[in-house]
């Protein structure tokens, strides 16, 4: 209870005692905003000048023309209340473009250092630059290193097993972000129109977790099918985004070279691929086989000295298969059999695999495989 009004989190349960690192993690509005009351009911005035102090309630001055203004409240406003503090400790009473929480993300991802978000990064005139926009540092530090690292862990826990957005954890990299769900007010009705209430959902955050290069903000206004929250309708908006991104991104990619994919030196070598199709072509080469794949239908090869080494390789269902070694034709197949939608670079034999052998297949994985 704050005063008259009543804060609950979404579970309607609460989730005992916790840390502000669980609190954060769960998304519990009862815990931030008992946390953020206890620290400054004291002192609100405070609170707003820190989060002044992080960039947020600013304009960014943008080139392009309509941004909005921020709007953070402070004690000296007349609608300022008893009930102000919680509620701006979870979002409510306040106004920010996305573009401008991006931008403080952002500056959360760079080890704290805010910098403007850029449009043009040149002007060329008949193939030549005539101007070129180096980056504008809005500050160089929103906050101690060690206050941001705490931050980042935060963030990255967000997107664990424990996490709000642990539907997003699956694939070759590794997100830190903030789910964030809302209702909306309109300035007739109110949060309510004939018994219902709409809201926002959204998802913000970077990626990879570890050496961010992107930093991404989804927010769906008026989500329908009573499906609402924050993880299941802006998350996989941002997966999609940032899975497309990271797939032609080949050098953030590690090589994966698995101990079944491992291609021996010697002659005579070969792709991986279909057992019957390589067993044919051994046979008409008169290339000594050793088979050890019990008549699996896919294998990888390692070449010996005197023979090739046949060896069987796991297509499991629901998986990414590992395609790597293989032929395009070989490749292609498998991977569209699994429902993939696959982009091609070079030509040659598979060397890279954008989504790691293995790993967990959805509705919209689109994969980029490398030949050479």
């Amino acid at each position: 209870m704050f005063y008259d009004r009543v804060m609950r989190d979404s579970n309607n349960k609460g989730y005992g005692v916790v840390d502000v690192l669980t609190a954060f993690q769960k998304s519990s509005n009862v815990a931030i905003s008992r946390f953020i009351s206890e620290q400054y009911s004291e002192n609100p005035q405070q609170f707003i000048d820190r989060l002044y102090k992080l960039g947020l309630g600013k304009k960014l001055n943008l080139e392009i023309a309509g941004e909005g203004t921020p709007r953070i409240k402070d004690p000296s406003n007349s609608s300022w209340s008893g009930v102000t503090l919680p509620w701006m400790s979870i979002g409510y009473e306040t106004l920010m473009t996305p573009i401008q929480i991006l931008a403080f993300y952002n500056a959360v991802a760079n080890d704290g250092e805010m910098v403007k978000p850029q449009f043009v990064r040149e002007v060329k005139r008949n193939g030549r630059a005539v101007q070129v926009n180096e980056p504008v540092v809005i500050d160089k530090a929103i906050a101690s290193r060690e206050t941001i690292a705490k931050a980042k862990a935060m963030l990255e826990t967000v997107v664990s097993e424990e996490g709000t957005a642990s539907n997003l954890r699956f694939g070759a990299y590794s997100i830190a972000g903030k789910t964030g769900t809302a209702q909306i007010a309109n300035s007739k009705y109110g949060y309510k129109y004939d018994q219902e209430v709409s809201y926002q959902a959204s998802f913000v955050g970077y990626f990879p977790a570890e050496a961010p290069e992107y930093t991404c903000m989804v927010v769906v206004n008026g989500p329908s099918n009573d499906v609402y929250y924050g993880n299941r309708v802006a998350g996989p908006v941002f997966k999609e985004i940032a899975d497309k991104v990271y797939a032609q991104r080949f050098d953030l990619i590690e090589d994966v070279a698995p101990a079944e994919n491992q291609l021996a030196v010697n002659v005579p070598v070969s792709m991986s691929g279909a057992s019957g199709d390589l067993a044919s072509i051994f046979n008409a080469l008169n290339i000594a086989v050793q088979d050890e794949s019990d008549g699996y239908d896919w294998v990888s090869t390692k070449s010996q000295k005197d023979e090739v080494v046949l060896e069987r390789r796991t297509v499991k269902a629901g998986r990414v298969p590992n395609v790597m070694g293989m032929s395009l034709r070989d490749g292609l197949y498998l991977l569209e059999k699994s429902g993939l939608d696959v982009k091609i670079h070079g030509r040659g034999m598979i060397k890279k695999q954008s989504i790691p052998p293995g790993a967990q297949l959805n509705n919209q994985n689109t994969i980029t495989i490398e030949l050479s």
